[in-house]
C-alpha cells in the first residue's frame, strides 16, 4: 500500500515509504526507509550523521495521519498536529536504518484526536509518543 494514497504530504516531507497494515480509523504501521542521501543529513550532524527526533515523531503523525484518513469519514480532512506528550527517544537512527512506524488512535472525534505511536528499528524502540491532533477542512 502507498502512502501517497492517503496522505496530502509528498517529498521532501514524506516520512512513509510504505504501508505494512491499514485498519481504518483504528491503526496504521508503515515503513520509511533511510538512505543517507536525506536532505537533513549533511547538517544533521556533520560526521555523525542522525535522523532528527523531530522527524521521526513526524513519521508517527503521518502514519496515524493514514490510519485517519483512510476512514471514510475523514475523507477530504486534514489532520493537523495539536500536540505532544510523553514523547521519548530511546535510539538513534542512522542512514541504512528501517524503521517500522506505527499509530494507534486511542480517541477519535469529528473534530480530532490522540494516537499512541511507535518507531523502531530491528525490535529496538527508537521514540514512543502520544500524539493530539484536531482535524481541519482541507482547502
Amino acid at each position: 500500500m502507498d502512502p501517497v494514497d492517503y496522505l496530502p504530504h509528498r517529498a521532501p516531507f514524506l516520512f512513509l515509504d510504505s504501508l505494512l497494515s491499514l485498519e481504518p480509523g483504528l491503526r496504521a504501521t508503515g515503513i520509511w526507509t533511510l538512505r543517507g542521501d536525506e536532505w537533513f543529513f549533511p547538517g544533521h550532524f556533520p560526521g555523525r550523521p542522525t535522523t532528527p527526533g523531530v522527524l521521526l515523531l513526524e513519521s508517527i503523525a503521518q502514519c496515524g495521519a493514514v490510519a485517519v484518513l483512510s476512514d471514510s469519514r475523514y475523507a477530504g480532512r486534514l489532520p493537523l498536529f495539536g500536540g505532544v506528550e510523553s514523547a521519548r527517544f530511546r535510539r538513534q537512527v542512522l542512514p541504512g536504518d528501517s524503521v517500522i512506524v506505527e499509530c494507534e488512535m486511542t480517541r477519535l472525534s469529528a473534530r480530532g484526536g490522540k494516537g499512541h505511536g511507535r518507531a523502531s528499528v530491528e525490535g529496538q524502540l527508537a521514540v514512543e509518543a502520544d500524539l493530539l491532533f484536531v482535524i481541519a477542512d482541507a482547502t
